[in-house]
């Protein structure tokens, strides 16, 4: 029961800056929420869902991205339930929960008994930050990818969503369509790099959220007949010198599976650290 100064509601355009401070008090973090509030001014028709907040007194203490993603801001365990009603009324529209772990854990022990049981459950996720150039070197054929590389690049891109999330991009009505137009924005802002050899695509990147304060990076990917090479370690060398050379984000930030040793590795060899711990939760 919300206190008598307390109140949830949905926030629109007007609530834009007082949410992005929100987000901005733990801003790598928040990368995806603060990047989603920017882009769109927290109006509706273009976040294709709702971000709700929670007041006490007339202050934004925590809020919600509700739309394809589920994902807490600036929530504390005893914040989520403020926002269970919202979320069970969500529940058939939602592919992920990602943020936080105890967050997410505390937002999951609620809305569990009224919502399908996740496929998959990544309940320890690192996320980890660099920002310095990396020490090691990075391989000199990583580049920022151009439109004429779309009908190599797609290929890869579908291959490490299926084996990354378990099921392809294109297995549901349109999602080949939505998926290929999204690598193509990527490439259209200059945040998907990548290196080729004579058989297409060796390694792979984007960055997936972008704000004043951190580059998220996700699609990390090298094929598999050239794993084992080295390539990982060189290629985020290229994509973290890059991003922080080019003045893009002042930080690179990533989260990772915690049975993914090989990419764990290969992160801190680039000179990443762990920051916060992630959960999420695949529907």
């Amino acid at each position: 029961m919300l206190r008598t100064r307390e109140q949830v509601r949905v926030l629109g355009p007007g609530d834009r800056d007082a949410f992005i401070a929100l987000a901005e008090q733990d801003p790598v973090v928040n990368v995806f929420a603060d990047y989603r509030a920017r882009l769109t001014n927290l109006d509706e028709r273009w976040l294709g869902g709702q971000v709700w907040g929670r007041f006490d007194d007339g202050e934004l203490v925590a809020g919600c991205h509700l739309g394809a993603n589920l994902v807490p801001v600036q929530c504390t365990p005893e914040d989520v339930g403020a926002f269970a009603d919202v979320a069970l009324r969500r529940r058939s529209t939602v592919g992920t929960i990602v943020g936080p772990a105890d967050v997410v854990a505390a937002l999951w022990e609620i809305v569990e008994p009224r919502w399908a049981r996740p496929r998959e459950i990544r309940s320890d996720q690192p996320h980890l930050e660099a920002d310095r150039v990396p020490a090691v070197a990075a391989d000199p054929g990583v580049r920022v990818t151009t439109p004429r590389d779309l009908e190599l690049l797609y290929p890869a891109c579908v291959a490490m969503y299926t084996e990354e999330v378990g099921v392809s991009p294109e297995s549901d009505t349109g999602g080949g369509e939505l998926y290929r137009a999204r690598i193509q924005q990527l490439i259209g802002r200059g945040w998907s790099m990548a290196s080729f050899d004579a058989d297409g695509v060796v390694f792979k990147a984007e960055v997936a959220c972008l704000t004043p304060y951190a580059a998220q990076v996700q699609g990390v990917w090298v094929r598999p007949d050239r794993r084992g090479q080295g390539l990982a370690t060189s290629g985020m060398a290229a994509v973290v010198a890059h991003v922080l050379g080019s003045g893009m984000a002042p930080v690179v930030s990533l989260y990772v599976n915690e049975w993914n040793a090989p990419a764990r590795a290969a992160y801190a060899r680039v000179g990443f650290r762990q920051t916060a711990t992630f959960a999420t939760l695949m529907f």
